[in-house]
């Protein structure tokens, strides 16, 4: 165990214990009368006295010293009870401590490292032994230490924290690491110097395993351009894992906007815990490997032997339990799992106790027995409560027969290992949908036909006919090694879509959900949105040489699946390549099977593919880039850029390689596909980059290249294909002998599992991990700079400021998101806006950011001045306000002319359209997918913007009193704290009452010209002179006694007292006195007062403003 430092003088020790190994830093020593020879007297001395001591006094028999070099004072680190603990630390430190200490300049600062990271460690052995997140004392500790050092909002969660090393240059610095909901953070505090690191998790850029010469091992984040490294961790995997599970629950609830409504344990960002993340992580990898619907979590895992019958032998793996599932992974190299649905089991008997075995009978008179279970009890009960759980009235079956037959099944099987047929089932006939695959209406095939091409394909169904009866068929069949051989070789054209929706899983989710399909086809029908429009016109586009969509059944029913899937997800709604891939599924599928296949494609296996920003397809193609460099290092030395690579494998990614090989080719790659995923496509892409190596090197540019592969694609031909030459798109009328040599799709994809077989799909899920982060960021910055370039043209500020103001909206945008699901950002996101469109402010947050960002020192009114100019900057009247819209308000406030600041001004206290719903936001955007588009709005917005003209001051509309009385109180609000505050409120009071005397005189005019019948109910009031210098304005008082008390219309709270003396104090209501001013009245007005010119033309420091933004903004929201 490590032990607390504590000094060691050897000088009076050292004839107590012998040296065992040592280095520069450490000595591993054996206390004398342990281990080999006993030690003679001495230690037979030593011995008898740890013996005697009580156990409280004993002395460990092996420690762990670190020396200071040239010195006599050691620090005992570590103790071991036997050799192999002390061993263990040993090898820690050899790993991880030697080489860090060799950057360190004095030996005081190695020994303070040395201690502090000791204490780290057994800080940490004690958080992970006995005070896990759930421990209230040890926790509540670390959290009041995590809100002190940081003062984040209390709402933000902290969800674990490490001891570890963060390398500041190249000095490691020995604290702790806090993983919080949605900041990464770091504090070290070491002879004086503070360290304290804040990162938020939307802002990384990389995040992945490293190692160098110094660092045996360490963790490596790229955030905003700078490197940090985090190392010398306890436990670095499990401390990866909760880092990569935050990093990307941010990415998915910020960016893609997910609210993860069906994930209990993700669904609240403010209950987010360790145990949670790393339950969702292992959900996660347990629906990738068996292919499982998104609703099923692993529940229980126990280790066992699995009898598999066809090979007489016992494999040795996991059988993993879910709500309705019973699965089994072996771990012996095998290569063999099982999928039994719960839906299938029909009984449970555990017949022999002594080998703890139980035997699982399958409807369809198969049977699973497992062996040495160590809690087979336990899992005999749990699969039998879900049978009960799960049972169906189309699935009922009488108990009493349900026992005989399960028992006649155990006893013939014990009787009869040898006998397989009983373990294995038939094909389930039941027919779903009754129209049939594209293939067997516009291609059946003729069983008399003999010709060689046909009697291969018998040949290929008889083997597949062979593996059926000895593995079994369907649902519960055993995938092994053999499996995999019969796919690369080929599927029959009459198995394809049976193969294809079972390995994909689609054929559990059609069977847990009977109706669905037609359900959502007669939903759909007759809608009109975004989504059908794209559809129908792609519709002519997919496979147009093949007949079956040269007719009305085939485009019918391309029609049906592509419309009902975009109304069940409206988050994908229609993407391009969508329809190629669909085409190909109903080829050989039935049409509901082929919408279950389109939904296990788009959710399961290349989730994120067909969105508008096709982020899986880049994801997968930045991992093929990383193959490339690592399998190809001839073309990575001669193509040091690889982009090219990624640009013109898109499609092979995004259709499966269907868009650029012949049908009949490619429907061979999709075999691979549904059974290996998409490591089948990485393979197949390496293995044609390997085809025409020699060719790509000698290429002089990046046409050359793809004229190379464009012509090994026609050259590739499938010579086994018995599809007749009208459905067959090869050119095979190309005979020139200088053209590619013609190669067979199966040699194709025989080299690709070969050569490049060995990655495995593990590998390829980190690497996906790894690169997504990148990948997104990456778009992320893209949008920036479309967003800045678009901006720049419209306003004054330099290109930093306006990066700076980006990256200050776009906080502000996600601490709406950061701890609820229910902010308007993400509840009306809608992401078929323009990007311009995609980060948007509501009214709280508006109000944050510019009290930030305003130009004057306002105080109380800072509020009411927020809601009017978020009422004057959102245009479009939707309670959001986008980056665009901000940054001309802003320009306005900080470099605009005196005559736009003012008019600004005026139009705040002008009348809003309409008032803000209860939420601050109002909903115009369609969803996608589903609610239906008035295109014609959408045209008149467009024609409206580019008609829109610069507005003229004549246009402005007039204030009445009470704005004008409101106009005056903002503009003494402005003045606040001002140097010239005194002659700049004496100016503005001047100013009202220069401009009632101009509306005074303008009545006066107005009445004498038109006689009247009956009084006026004002009379002209005697207004003195404007006030010299020095002098405050007199009050304004009426000429007419029988006039009531003057009374000021109702004012705000918020708003700050008028000066005294002032024209609104004695402002007559409304009731006794009507005037309006015009906004060329009071520039007139104000034009006349030099002071106030002066302060509004005064230059304002915007990057002190944005400076001080950037440090506050987090804290501001902490306070609010």
């Amino acid at each position: 165990m490590w032990l607390k430092p504590e000094e060691v003088l050897l000088k009076n020790a050292f004839k107590l214990w012998v040296t065992e190994k040592s280095n520069d830093y450490f000595v591993l020593q054996r206390r004398r009368g342990y281990g080999e020879g006993g030690g003679g007297l001495t230690g037979l001395l030593v011995g008898t006295l740890d013996t005697v001591l009580d156990s409280t006094s004993k002395v460990a028999p092996f420690r762990i010293l670190h020396q200071t070099p040239d010195s006599q004072v050691y620090w005992s680190v570590a103790c071991g009870a036997t050799k192999e603990e002390i061993s263990r630390h040993w090898e820690w430190l050899q790993q991880n401590i030697m080489r860090t200490l060799s950057v360190f300049d004095s030996s005081d600062d190695i020994t303070s490292f040395v201690q502090g990271k000791i204490r780290g460690l057994i800080a940490e052995e004690g958080k992970v032994s006995h005070v896990q997140e759930d421990d209230p004392e040890k926790f509540r500790e670390a959290l009041l230490r995590f809100e002190k050092w940081f003062e984040l909002p209390q709402k933000e969660k902290l969800v674990t924290y490490y001891s570890c090393s963060y390398w500041k240059g190249r000095v490691p610095c020995q604290g702790w690491l806090y993983l919080s909901t949605n900041f990464l953070s770091f504090y070290s505090y070491l002879l004086g110097a503070e360290v304290k690191l804040v990162i938020s998790w939307d802002e990384v850029w990389r995040l992945e395993k490293t190692s160098n010469v110094i660092l045996t091992e360490s963790i490596h984040v790229l955030a905003h351009g700078d490197h940090h490294y985090f190392s010398m961790f306890m436990h670095l995997s499990e401390t990866f894992l909760i880092m990569e599970q935050l990093a990307d629950y941010s990415i998915k609830r910020l960016f893609d906007k997910e609210t993860f409504q069906g994930e209990p344990a993700l669904c609240d960002p403010l209950q987010i815990t360790k145990r949670g993340l790393e339950t969702h992580a292992r959900n996660e990898q347990f629906r990738a490997f068996f292919r499982l619907p998104r609703e099923e979590n692993l529940l229980e895992v126990y280790e066992s032997f699995l009898w598999v019958p066809f090979s007489h032998f016992n494999t040795l793996g996991k059988i993993c339990l879910s709500e309705g599932y019973l699965c089994f992974a072996s771990q012996d190299g095998s290569q063999c799992h099982v999928i039994v649905p719960i839906r299938e089991v029909i009984g449970v008997e555990n017949p022999d106790r002594s080998s703890r075995a139980l035997t699982v009978c399958v409807r369809g008179k198969k049977a699973l027995r497992f062996s040495e279970v160590r809690d087979y009890e336990r899992l005999a009960s749990a699969i039998r409560r879900r049978c009960g759980m799960t049972g169906s009235p189309l699935h009922s079956t009488p108990p009493e027969v349900t026992r005989g037959e399960c028992q006649s099944l155990i006893n013939h099987f014990e009787d009869n290992p040898e006998d397989v047929t009983l373990m294995v089932g038939q094909k389930d006939t039941s027919k779903a949908v009754s129209t049939e695959a594209l293939m067997t209406v516009f291609h059946p095939q003729d069983t008399e036909n003999l010709d060689p091409k046909m009697l291969k394909e018998k040949m290929k169904e008889q083997s597949w006919n062979i593996h059926f009866s000895e593995y079994g068929r369907g649902t519960s069949m055993f995938c092994t090694k053999k499996t995999r051989d019969l796919i690369v070789r080929g599927v029959p054209e009459s198995l394809r879509g049976e193969l294809w929706m079972l390995f994909s899983g689609a054929v559990n989710d059609m069977a847990t959900h009977p109706g669905y399909y037609t359900q959502l086809v007669e939903q759909s029908l007759g809608t009109s949105t975004l989504a059908t429009d794209e559809i129908e016109r792609d519709l002519h586009r997919s496979l147009p040489e093949h007949p079956a969509f040269q007719s009305e059944t085939g485009i019918s029913a391309l029609r049906r699946v592509l419309t009902a899937y975009a109304y069940r997800n409206p988050k994908i709604g229609y993407c391009q390549a969508m329809n190629i891939l669909t085409s190909v599924l109903l080829l050989y599928a039935k049409e509901e099977e082929a919408f279950w296949l389109l939904v296990a494609v788009c959710e399961r296996m290349l989730p994120d593919y067909f969105n508008r920003r096709i982020i899986g397809a880049l994801v997968d193609q930045a991992v093929f880039e990383e193959l490339i460099r690592e399998q190809q290092s001839q073309l990575t030395e001669h193509m040091t850029d690889l982009s090219f690579f990624s640009s013109v494998s898109l499609s092979w990614f995004l259709t499966l390689f269907i868009s650029v090989l012949p049908i009949e080719s490619a429907v061979n790659v999709v075999d691979c596909f549904f059974y290996d995923g998409i490591k089948a496509i990485l393979q197949l892409g390496l293995a044609v980059l390997n085809c025409n190596m020699e060719a790509l090197i000698s290429c002089h540019d990046d046409a050359e290249a793809v004229t190379i592969l464009n012509k090994f694609f026609d050259s590739v031909t499938n010579k086994d294909s018995p599809l007749p030459p009208t459905v067959q798109q090869a050119s095979l009328g190309n005979n020139d002998k200088s053209s590619h040599s013609r190669m067979d799709i199966s040699d194709l994809i025989k080299d690709a599992y070969e050569k490049f077989g060995d990655i495995r799909s593990e590998e390829v899920e980190s690497m996906r991990k790894r690169n997504k982060l990148y990948v997104i960021q990456t778009l992320e910055d893209t949008t920036k700079q479309n967003v800045l370039r678009v901006v720049s043209q419209e306003v004054k500020l330099s290109a930093p400021q306006l990066d700076d103001l980006y990256a200050l909206f776009k906080r502000q945008h996600f601490l709406s998101c950061y701890w609820t699901m229910n902010s308007p950002a993400l509840l009306h996101h809608d992401p078929s806006l323009a990007y311009l469109e995609q980060y948007q402010l509501g009214l709280q947050q508006f109000r944050l950011l510019f009290s930030l960002l305003e130009p004057w020192s306002l105080s109380s009114s800072t509020d009411t001045l927020a809601l009017w100019a978020f009422r004057l900057i959102d245009e479009n009247q939707d309670g959001l306000v986008n980056f665009k819209e901000f940054c001309l308000a802003l320009d306005i406030l900080y470099s605009g002319s005196f005559t736009n600041k003012l008019k600004f001004l005026f139009k705040l206290h002008l009348p809003p359209v309409s008032d803000l719903p209860e939420d601050g936001v109002i909903r115009k955007s369609p969803e996608r997918g589903r609610g239906k588009v008035d295109l014609q709005a959408y045209l008149k917005q467009w024609q409206d913007e580019i008609l829109k003209k610069e507005e003229s001051i004549k246009d402005l509309p007039r204030i009445n009193q009470a704005q004008f009385i409101q106009f005056s109180k903002t503009m003494y609000s402005l003045f606040h704290g001002d140097p010239e505050e005194e002659p700049l409120y004496r100016a503005v009071a001047r100013v009202t009452s220069l401009l009632l005397r101009m509306e005074e005189a303008g009545r006066r005019l107005q009445e004498t010209s038109s006689p009247r019948e009956t009084p006026s109910p004002l009379e002209t009031p005697s207004l003195p002179p404007a006030p010299a210098e020095g002098e405050s304005s007199p009050p304004v008082e009426s000429s007419q006694p029988p006039s009531p008390p003057q009374a000021s219309p109702p004012v705000d709270s918020s708003q700050p007292p008028s000066p005294p003396g002032s024209l609104v104090d004695t402002a007559a209501s409304p009731q006794e006195m009507e005037w309006s001013f015009s906004f060329e009245q009071v520039l007139a007005s104000l034009l006349n007062e030099p002071v106030v010119v002066r302060f509004f033309e005064k230059p304002v420091d915007i990057q002190a403003r944005l400076d001080n933004a950037k440090t506050a903004q987090v804290k501001a929201k902490a306070n609010k």
